[in-house]
């Protein structure tokens, strides 16, 4: 049968596990970065973890450890800047952004060899082994736990940063969990879809729930479905279409699903519009 046969190996098996679980973590933690205008930020994570990978590689050891130390280091400093009101958010991201993908790309200029760091880039979901799946479930894991834990102060500095400050509820800390969180979630992703596509996970899955659901709990399940369903709809892409990288594959199932949503809301809006003129 069709929808079975791609997945008779164990490498197909593996990258369709390795992306059900990524696609879960990303979503649900991209609609807290949707909702707090923050998809410039894991842009800027997915880029600057560059200079880590080469680093860690380069080094011989794990490649996770050099994206994680890099990404948290970019996290810190994007926060540490913007917390202390003397320059704009955009312009720490774009000046870190920068400094940090420019030092990757001269370090593997430097080691001669971009081919070895081209999958890292572009992501090879086939080439997922058993260790990068327990570490996609242990990032998983922390994402849900950590999320579920502070859900109410998440949620409150999402909607009103100002409310929560005055109540408690610590918005400045809750941007830097967010921060770590999608760190995090972006090192778990390197293997599937690379360092560059990673923010489409992140963002992309939830700015399509978000025009179609109405509460957070529901923008968060539709967007895990939706990254789910991109994941494996972009397995089947490369299975039965030739020289489609799954992940661009992924990415573009992913882009598919946000213009139908979009196209959707505006139908919707519209229909509304044509109900209250009657």
């Amino acid at each position: 049968m069709w929808l079975l046969e791609p997945f008779q190996d164990d490498f197909m098996r593996r990258a369709l596990l390795g992306i059900i679980l990524a696609s879960t973590n990303c979503a649900v933690l991209g609609a807290y970065v949707v909702l707090r205008r923050m998809a410039f930020v894991s842009t800027a994570l997915t880029h600057t973890i560059l200079p880590g990978i080469v680093f860690a590689i380069l080094q011989g050891f794990s490649l996770y450890w050099g994206a994680l130390g890099a990404a948290i280091l970019t996290a810190l400093g994007i926060g540490g800047i913007t917390n202390r009101r003397e320059m704009r958010e955009d312009t720490a991201i774009g000046v870190i952004l920068s400094f940090m993908f420019a030092l990757g790309v001269l370090m593997m200029t430097q080691s001669q060899s971009f081919r070895d760091f081209s999958g890292l880039l572009f992501g090879s979901v086939l080439g997922v082994t058993t260790q990068d799946l327990w570490l996609i479930a242990s990032v998983t894991g922390i994402v849900f736990t950590v999320l579920f834990l502070f859900h109410k102060e998440l949620e409150l500095s999402s909607y009103d940063e100002e409310y929560a400050q005055q109540i408690g509820a610590r918005p400045r800390q809750m941007r830097f969990l967010i921060l770590i969180l999608v760190a995090l979630s972006t090192v778990s992703c390197v293997r599937l879809v690379g360092a560059l596509l990673t923010t489409a996970l992140l963002v992309t899955p939830a700015a399509a729930a978000i025009m179609l659901a109405r509460t957070l709990r529901g923008v968060m399940v539709l967007a895990s479905l939706i990254g789910i369903a991109s994941g494996v709809g972009g397995l089947y892409l490369s299975y039965y279409v030739a020289r489609v990288p799954v992940g661009a594959a992924v990415v573009l199932v992913c882009s598919g699903f946000f213009f139908v949503s979009f196209i959707l809301k505006q139908a919707t809006n519209l229909f509304r519009k044509k109900l209250s003129a009657v």
